[in-house]
């Protein structure tokens, strides 16, 4: 059936949503997809939100959730109006919301997305809160997308690792039957909150100004020297948990600041193989980072193996996390598991979801 499915990403510059036609099972059949911007005064007020953890954590937090639930019911109503879909068949929505903080030592995560209210503007049940569950059965409730890489690269050959570059950067390790999945550390967010303090930029488009500078090698060392990237998997990370250990980069020149947290992004995804059975023959990348020339480039001559977009192999790198929401939201329908003991650390193979009916 076709499902919808929504995410805003730790990069927070608009909402993902896309349409699938599946089961749950099958990697299911893109029917559309679309990203809606966050207005300009919405995105501020979340990325504020999300670098004050109390005020995340313990704040009253009603009027912000209610503006990004109301976001997201709009982006979901323009894009079944755009695709061409009856909305009468559109009977399910998964919407994971905004993650403001993520602390997974302690058993928390928030995402900003208010179920019931979201059930009623869109009038057809809604599946949120896909990571309590996990969370609750001893996982990280991250990452999610490694049972859906798994079914869409069923035909590929392994070892291959699946990269997500959003503001955090996470991979699946698919080979045969194993599968491996974490965060492997910072991707966008502390680049493009270096360039929004020191160009007024949202981001470095195509690593213009990284390439132009000269990483500090120390600096990149000290930072990969932090306890979490010898750590072994299950692991994630919050948006903001590198954030205090870039300010290294604060006695540096733009260009040279850019470089260098750009380098730090790519010598954490490079260790990554230190915590997977066999190196990846290959690696495809998704998110927007795969976007980034300079990131890509510099991933392969890291990597020494083919780095590719993910359209290489036919997935949509733009609205796979969208189309990954609906596909868990069928699942969650269907008490299959989203997560597994190896992808999050769970306990054993673990449902999720929690299920608001329409009235």
């Amino acid at each position: 059936m076709p499902v919808l499915g929504a995410i805003s990403g730790t990069s927070m510059d608009g909402i993902d949503v896309a349409l699938l036609d599946t089961d749950g099972e099958a990697p299911g059949r893109a029917l559309a997809g679309r990203t809606y911007p966050y207005d300009a005064a919405l995105r501020a007020a979340l990325l504020d939100l999300a670098a004050d953890p109390a005020r995340a954590e313990n704040g009253d937090l009603a009027e912000i959730e209610a503006a990004v639930t109301r976001a997201h019911v709009e982006a979901a109503r323009a894009l079944i109006a755009e695709s061409g879909v009856a909305p009468a068949r559109v009977t399910l929505a998964g919407l994971h919301g905004q993650t403001i903080l993520h602390r997974p030592e302690r058993g928390y995560t928030r995402q900003l997305l208010d179920g019931a209210l979201a059930t009623r503007l869109l009038g057809m049940p809604v599946v949120a809160r896909f990571r309590h569950a996990d969370m609750a059965a001893g996982g990280q409730g991250a990452p999610l997308a490694p049972l859906y890489h798994r079914a869409l690269a069923r035909d590929l050959p392994g070892p291959l690792m699946v990269l997500n570059l959003g503001g955090v950067a996470n991979v699946t390790y698919l080979d045969g039957e194993t599968v491996i999945a974490f965060d492997t550390g910072p991707a966008s967010a502390p680049l493009d909150d270096f360039v929004r303090a020191r160009r007024g930029l949202a981001y470095d488009a195509n690593g213009a100004l990284a390439a132009a500078g000269r990483p500090d090698i120390a600096t990149v060392e000290t930072l990969m020297a932090l306890p979490f990237f010898a750590a072994p998997p299950p692991k994630s990370l919050d948006r903001n948990d590198f954030h205090a250990y870039a300010r290294a980069v604060e006695r540096l020149s733009d260009a040279d600041g850019a470089a260098t947290l750009a380098a730090f992004t790519v010598a954490s995804i490079a260790a990554a193989r230190r915590h997977v059975p066999r190196a990846p023959r290959r690696w495809l990348v998704a998110g927007g980072g795969r976007r980034n020339a300079f990131f890509m480039d510099r991933l392969r001559a890291e990597l020494a193996v083919p780095v590719d977009p993910v359209e290489t192999v036919g997935w949509d790198g733009d609205f796979l996390e969208a189309q990954l929401f609906a596909w868990l939201a069928a699942r969650a329908r269907r008490g299959l598991p989203l997560s597994l003991p190896s992808t999050t650390g769970c306990r054993v193979p673990t449902t999720g979801g929690e299920f608001f009916e329409a009235a």
